[in-house]
């Protein structure tokens, strides 16, 4: 039994042509139990994870299923559109976990792109999809389940232009309070 916090090992969104969109690699620097479990691959490096990658691919390119074990990892998987969406565990971690935070992590996505969960708009908000990963997974460790809270952290606020209002009388007014300032420190002009 894992009684270790660091559940996900690898978070992988991959399009539906076995290309890697986005992909984070979690290795634990304070982990007693960081070593990798017996006939397991490490993934440390890009040729093992793209090899890692494309064989995962291989076997869950078809929709239908939704978690598999491959080469010794426990993998959960969802397919939106033009993309699918992997969270990588060890195979004795929880799949019950792995999915709260794989669904967690698509609704906060799915409401920050407004519906659109496919590979372009994917691309070209990159820095929301990394910021909700990373309100969702911490260093391999699970940190959040409620998409509303992940979306509200990750969520741009909107400039509000309309309660500023320049305009001749804003500038006239700021100048009248500098001149006085200024009188009165440095004496009349």
């Amino acid at each position: 039994m894992n009684f270790s916090l660091y559940s996900v090992a690898a978070f992988l969104v991959m399009d539906t042509d076995g290309h890697r969109v986005m992909a984070k690699y979690y290795r634990p620097k304070h982990n007693p139990l960081s070593t990798p479990l017996p006939d397991t691959k490490q993934l440390s490096s890009v040729k093992e994870q793209k090899a890692f990658e494309k064989g995962l691919w291989d076997k869950t390119k078809k929709p239908g299923g939704d978690v598999i074990i491959y080469d010794s990892y426990l993998a959960l998987y969802k397919h939106s559109l033009d993309l699918i969406f992997y969270v990588i565990g060890p195979q004795s971690e929880n799949e019950l976990m792995l999915n709260a935070a794989l669904n967690a992590y698509l609704d906060a996505l799915s409401m920050l792109l407004r519906n659109q969960v496919e590979k372009r708009s994917v691309l070209e908000n990159l820095d929301l999809a990394l910021l909700c990963l990373d309100e969702t997974i911490d260093e391999g460790v699970i940190v959040e389940t409620d998409s509303t809270a992940i979306a509200s952290r990750v969520s741009r606020p909107r400039a509000d232009t309309s309660d500023i209002v320049i305009n001749e009388q804003t500038i006239m007014s700021a100048y009248q309070s500098v001149r006085e300032k200024m009188q009165r420190g440095f004496g009349p002009f």
